[in-house]
């Protein structure tokens, strides 16, 4: 059985934590692909996500040469998509279909499972809006793993911290075997 995974990443700063995701992945005999914002590249480099899942990164969807790769072929090769860090801006772009990059064109363009990691501020978390894109989006059929508990990036204590890296590599396998 095949198991082929996009991996989005996000500009937040548990960015460091989808590293060990793809790492686990690839140890997991995954097939890994990653899609990096604009914003993710300010926290970690594209090569460090190459070396990690021994795949090109994507991070434009207009660039030239960009592996002859695109957001349509980028879905057909995926079983599944992994948003992780997913920021409340991709959570509210997909809740309302903007396509204005790589990573946003290709989950709307793909027919399958999604799973959503959260990471963000506790605040963040709670506002209305974000809570009415995640129910919107669970609606659709979305998938979400967390946020959890536990010290935040800025030193307090509260919900909208990235799972561990392990619960979420179970929670994509777990959700793989029911294809």
């Amino acid at each position: 059985m095949k198991k082929n995974i996009i991996v989005g990443i996000c500009g937040s700063i548990a960015i460091y934590k989808s590293c060990e995701v793809v790492r686990k992945l690839i140890k997991n005999k995954w097939n890994v692909k990653v899609i990096m914002t604009k914003n993710a590249q300010k926290f970690v480099s594209p090569l460090t996500f190459e070396v990690l899942s021994k795949n090109p990164v994507y991070i434009d969807m207009f660039e030239k040469n960009v592996y002859e790769e695109d957001h349509i072929a980028l879905s057909d090769f995926a079983d599944l998509i992994l948003v992780c860090p997913a920021t409340a801006n991709i959570i509210g772009k997909i809740a309302c279909g903007i396509c204005d990059d790589l990573l946003t064109t290709t989950i709307i363009s793909f027919p399958g499972t999604v799973i959503f990691a959260p990471a963000m501020n506790e605040n963040m978390w709670k506002n209305k809006i974000v809570v009415g894109n995640v129910e919107k989006l669970k609606k659709y059929g979305y998938l979400f793993i967390g946020p959890g508990k536990g010290e935040l990036a800025s030193g307090k204590r509260g919900i909208g911290r990235l799972v561990d890296p392990e619960k979420i590599i179970n929670f994509v396998e777990k959700i793989h075997k029911k294809f």
